[in-house]
């Protein structure tokens, strides 16, 4: 794994040895990062179950301005405070030691609002759809005109919404899938 563009270009991005890990491909990041780009500059970025934190070191790097890094696996969140060490982008940042829903729950409560709030659950878990979306439909974590984009297996059906989420497109990566969400409180429905 790399930072693929920004000011950190380039440099690796180390896993705990030993772990059975799925990692966003290069290639999905890219695209992932090509489908959000205008948005990334200047924004408020939650990872959720931020494993080695990968895609919110690719978010620092491309100028979001604050990135919430959520994951409960010490040896994932030892992993994360290294990889920001070693790249050197300790600031504009916090890594919380937390479950997903536990996180939307404090964090709502506190006021926290996040203009794109990435989900990368484990693919075999039916926490999204059971605890994820209720809860983000439900709070006001997600920003206006914010995007929740999830990553998830291809053959998984994702619902078309839920609260005040509603589905806008589905990019299709081999066995993985970008799924983009917006608040219906937004004036547009993310479309590519």
């Amino acid at each position: 794994m790399r930072v693929i563009s920004g000011i950190a270009r380039g440099r690796k991005i180390r896993a705990p040895k030993g772990m059975e890990l799925r990692p966003t491909s290069d290639r999905v990041k890219e695209s992932l990062f090509n489908i959000i780009r205008d948005r990334v500059e200047g924004c408020r970025f939650l990872d959720l179950f931020s494993g080695t934190g990968n895609i919110g070191i690719e978010a620092i790097s491309r100028g979001a301005a604050w990135v919430t890094f959520v994951e409960r696996d010490p040896r994932f969140l030892k992993s994360i405070r290294e990889n920001l060490s070693l790249i050197g982008l300790e600031s504009g940042c916090e890594i919380i030691s937390s479950g997903a829903a536990e996180y939307i729950k404090k964090g709502a409560k506190e006021g926290k609002q996040f203009n794109i709030i990435f989900v990368d659950p484990p693919y075999k878990s039916d926490i999204l759809e059971k605890e994820i979306f209720p809860l983000l439909g439900e709070t006001e974590i997600l920003a206006k005109g914010g995007v929740v984009v999830v990553e998830h297996y291809s053959k998984k059906k994702l619902p078309d919404g839920a609260g005040k989420l509603i589905h806008g497109d589905d990019y299709r990566y081999g066995d993985t899938m970008l799924s983009l969400y917006e608040s219906s409180n937004s004036e547009e429905v993310l479309r590519g």
